[in-house]
């Protein structure tokens, strides 16, 4: 799964378990049972699994192009220079 997709999964995640606790509350609410509306809310977390755990093909639109091992070793990573002096304390 690419970043795009994985964002994308996150959204759509969230969206949904936001809409399935709002309509199991009324749910519950209006037919004055506890037991409904569980059982519509864990519903809605098992569709929103099925839909966002799945390595589903449009998650994956923007795929990372990665730089094959002959082509980095011709490009060497820059070495950063790092400095082993302390700085003086003042007084």
């Amino acid at each position: 799964m690419d970043w795009q997709g994985q964002k994308l999964v996150e959204q759509i995640m969230q969206v949904l378990l936001l809409v399935f606790a709002v309509v199991s509350f009324v749910a519950g609410l209006v037919l004055g049972s506890f037991q409904m509306m569980m059982l519509v809310y864990a519903s809605g977390v098992t569709l929103t699994a099925l839909i966002t755990i799945p390595n589903w093909p449009f998650f994956n639109r923007h795929p990372l192009n990665w730089l094959d091992p002959s082509e980095a070793d011709k490009h060497p990573k820059r070495q950063v220079a790092v400095s082993s002096k302390k700085k003086g304390t003042k007084k």
